[in-house]
């Protein structure tokens, strides 16, 4: 199964691992689970860090830079195509830019979220789960 975090469940199974729930975590740790998360999430949590909603032990960007190659996740780059599907989603979806664009390289990659979020959640043109 192909899984993409959100920005909250990367800082949460980082630092706050009890923030997802055990049948998630044991989806993760499967074999054959492939976990990615989108470079936007970087953006997230600059700004999170910049703003002092967000404290980490260490740089925002080595922090993450680190977090992804300790876990092994893949980051996936924001493209042309994300972009046009962020502004294409099929009915309403709100307007948080980074939301819009986990889901929509969501959609095109065929993963399913890992969030918290329950706009996200309730979205029923993407796969999530918490």
């Amino acid at each position: 199964m192909r899984y993409l975090l959100d920005t909250c469940s990367v800082i949460w199974l980082c630092a706050e691992p009890d923030n997802i729930s055990a049948a998630v975590q044991e989806k993760l740790s499967q074999d054959d689970a492939e976990i990615a998360v989108s470079a936007v999430s970087t953006a997230e949590i600059a700004c999170a860090t910049e703003r002092d909603r967000l404290r980490l032990d260490r740089h925002w960007k080595i922090w993450f830079r680190f977090v992804i190659k300790e876990n092994q996740w893949r980051v996936i780059p924001v493209s042309l195509a994300i972009i046009e599907e962020a502004w294409s989603l099929p009915e309403e979806f709100h307007p948080d830019p980074a939301d819009r664009v986990i889901v929509a390289t969501a959609r095109l990659m065929n993963m399913s979220i890992v969030t918290g979020d329950r706009k996200i959640l309730d979205y029923p043109h993407v796969e999530s789960i918490y």
